[in-house]
């Protein structure tokens, strides 16, 4: 499943580095794109989209529907 996701808080590299750590906490082998400039995640794992969204949510960034 390909959940894409607009967040608009990321500012940079480190900001896709703790939302992709923060997602493979939960699911080690999901694949995480982070586009920093666009604000959004792309998220391939078998992890529900609402355990995707609270684990982007609890690293501090807000998703826009």
């Amino acid at each position: 499943m390909a959940l894409k996701l607009q967040v608009p808080d990321i500012n940079c590299n480190g900001c896709a580095k703790a939302i992709t750590t923060s997602i493979q906490v939960i699911e080690p082998d999901a694949k995480v794109d982070v586009d920093v400039e666009n604000k959004i995640v792309i998220v391939e794992s078998k992890t529900s989209s609402e355990f995707i969204k609270q684990a982007i949510n609890a690293a501090g960034f807000e998703i826009i529907s």
